[in-house]
């Protein structure tokens, strides 16, 4: 069976860039000076290089009208994936599931 080519995690400020700032017509410049933030934050979050924190999603769900949930939500949904692809294989290796203890007996028990 051939193995499926995995996508690459969409980073949040991706999102933020393709469906929000690009439709709005909004630069970094104006966005960060429309949710009071330095205009290096918006930058690196758009570039991919720095998360969406408490604060700016915040900000960022009063501006857009969504909650910040949604923004703590894609941030971290981003940082398990890239994280699930880094050590997914190791912790299968390496970690096995809990068992209790009447879990195992009663899978040991021997059916009359």
């Amino acid at each position: 069976m051939k193995k499926q080519k995995k996508l690459t995690p969409i980073h949040p400020g991706e999102i933020l860039r393709e469906e929000l700032l690009k439709p709005l017509n909004l630069s970094a410049d104006q966005l960060a000076a429309k949710i009071h933030v330095p205009v290096e934050r918006v930058t690196q979050i758009l570039n991919g290089e720095d998360a969406i924190g408490a604060d700016t999603a915040l900000r960022l769900s009063r501006f857009f009208e969504t909650s910040p949930e949604f923004w703590m939500n894609l941030q971290s949904h981003y940082e398990l994936q890239v994280t699930m692809d880094l050590i997914a294989e190791e912790l299968a290796a390496t970690i096995k599931p809990y068992k209790s203890e009447s879990t195992e007996k009663k899978s040991t028990k021997k059916i009359k």
